[in-house]
């Protein structure tokens, strides 16, 4: 791992060690209080023929993807933070949650199938990124999509990565743009949109 970028979330619990629990714990809290916590990946549902394999990168203690599973999906789970693989273990069993930087990705190399029908990338990841390494963690998604799959993210805005460089950064990484929205209920988007939930495909596929 010399050499290699630390994420901005690896920053963020590099200085606070209590951060990645406590983010586990909220997410608990608010299931345990009966909130929604699941919207985005009842949209990913719904994109899906039962028994496809999806690929929920960035996937924090296993929400998205736990509910996936649930679903009748085989689902992949890929987080830099062990705390967070450990809580999507102990609290969503059945889904591969594996520890890895998303601007590493190479599952072929740990026995993984790159062939995803769609891969999501939810819970403001995207921000979450070194900057450096955006483009090669977009470039990932595109060599692990299988014939006719689909890249799924979601972000806020004024989160440090304006939605125009991100589309370009797609675009520059193999990613066809084919819907933009403004929530992950399907409301459509608008050039004054605080929250971006993009549609792609691979081009040339």
């Amino acid at each position: 791992m010399s050499g290699r970028t630390p994420s901005q979330w690896e920053e963020r619990t590099a200085a606070d060690p209590a951060h990645s629990t406590w983010y586990v714990e909220r997410f608990r809290k608010l299931a345990a209080e009966g909130a929604d916590i699941v919207g985005e990946a009842r949209m990913i549902d719904a994109m899906l023929a039962r028994g496809s394999r999806v690929l929920d990168a960035g996937c924090g203690p296993g929400r998205v993807g736990g509910y996936l599973h649930r679903a009748g999906h085989a689902v992949v789970g890929v987080d830099v933070d062990p705390v967070l693989i450990a809580a999507a273990e102990q609290d969503h069993p059945g889904p591969d949650w594996l520890v890895g930087d998303l601007a590493e990705l190479d599952l072929p190399a740990r026995g993984i199938a790159a062939d995803f029908d769609l891969i999501v990338c939810a819970g403001n990841v995207m921000t979450f990124l070194a900057p450096s390494t955006r483009e090669a963690v977009l470039s990932g998604f595109a060599r692990h999509l299988g014939p006719r799959g689909r890249v799924v993210t979601g972000f806020g805005a004024d989160r440090g990565y304006e939605f125009a460089q991100f589309l370009a950064d797609a675009a520059a990484a193999g990613l066809e743009l084919d819907l933009r929205l403004a929530t992950w209920d399907l409301r459509p988007f608008a050039e004054d949109s605080d929250f971006l939930v993009a549609v792609f495909s691979a081009r040339n596929i």
